[in-house]
């Protein structure tokens, strides 16, 4: 088969790519140098990560801060001060969750995305990261039962709180202006996903978002204000990559989702999301390709269409749209309803 060769607009983009990465990677390690002369070190930054089946998912970041300041503890700053982060590349960390301690390396962004043995208990558990020069700093995993049978995937923009995707300048100004305070819920979410996870204990519950990681403890605490279940954050990074400007949303939820069916085996998933992007063909793709692995698919309709019919099917697997959660909720009722027969 021939292979098709590139034009010269892609030649010269991906070519200006590379040198923006690299001229990127540069002054980041640059600045990391100054970093370094002021007293500044590397200092782990936890996330939330998911654990079932004896083995944990932890998650996390290492980046430079000045000494004697926990990395992770801004609260009621706005976001673009957040993403002012020097990440550190390839840093040794060591992982501490039950008693069990494990080396892991950062990635080229600063990562820590390890997988760790879990013989414990279902519930939430302590984990703690630690790197050389800083005392350990402690996250979280969430232990799924054994026993559930149930998972909710959750969208965070214009689903969980109110981002206005569809008007690009209010939702820059949301997204980089404004503190997790200031932001809105999407009414009737949290019970939405509280309904999901009634009569289970220890469900499965993770927040997957194309948000960049810096925002991270920003939307659990909003999360927890407004009375959404705990669970894991899976987040992206905004940064250059050397083939690409942005980074890929689709890709990151794919393979996320994808990764998911493999971690959490035994359940079948609520995929919450909304209509304002991606999130409609992404879960129809997922729904048919593992049908057996979804319960519903429910959709905050961003822009209500008066044409579209609240209730759908891909295959099998139903469709569930509306305005917001309240709207959702009694199909939602109906639907789990009837899987529990």
């Amino acid at each position: 088969m021939r292979r098709m060769s590139s034009s010269p607009l892609d030649v010269v983009n991906a070519t200006a790519v590379r040198v923006a990465h690299t001229a990127s990677v540069g002054a980041r390690s640059a600045a990391s140098r100054v970093a370094v002369r002021l007293g500044w070190s590397p200092a782990a930054k936890p996330y939330w990560g998911y654990a079932a089946r004896g083995r944990a998912r932890v998650l996390g970041r290492v980046v430079m801060a000045p000494p004697g300041r926990d990395s992770a503890a801004m609260v009621g700053v706005p976001a673009w001060r957040r993403l002012l982060t020097l990440e550190v590349p390839d840093q040794p960390v060591h992982v501490t969750l039950d008693g069990r301690r494990q080396q892991t390396t950062t990635d080229r962004n600063g990562f820590v995305d390890t997988v760790v043995p879990a013989d414990v208990h279902p519930g939430r558990h302590t984990v703690t990261l630690d790197v050389p020069g800083r005392g350990p700093v402690s996250g979280e995993v969430f232990v799924a039962s054994p026993t559930a049978t149930v998972a909710v995937v959750c969208d965070i923009d214009d689903t969980a709180w109110i981002t206005g995707l569809t008007q690009p300048l209010r939702a820059a100004w949301r997204t980089f202006m404004n503190t997790s305070v200031g932001r809105e819920p999407v009414p009737g979410m949290a019970d939405l996903l509280q309904r999901v996870l009634a009569g289970t204990e220890h469900a499965p519950v993770v927040y997957l978002s194309n948000g960049p990681w810096n925002l991270a403890r920003a939307v659990a605490r909003f999360l927890a204000a407004h009375g959404f279940p705990p669970g894991a954050l899976l987040m992206t990074d905004w940064g250059l990559s050397p083939d690409r400007w942005f980074r890929d949303g689709k890709a990151h939820k794919s393979s996320s989702l994808l990764r998911l069916a493999e971690d959490l085996p035994g359940v079948r998933f609520v995929l919450v999301g909304d209509d304002g992007e991606h999130d409609p063909d992404l879960y129809e793709a997922f729904a048919r390709s593992r049908p057996d692995r979804v319960v519903c698919i429910a959709l905050r309709q961003v822009r209500p269409d008066p044409e579209l019919p609240p209730r759908g099917r891909v295959g099998d697997v139903p469709v569930l749209r509306g305005p917001d959660g309240h709207a959702i909720l009694p199909m939602l009722d109906e639907v789990l309803r009837a899987a529990s027969r």
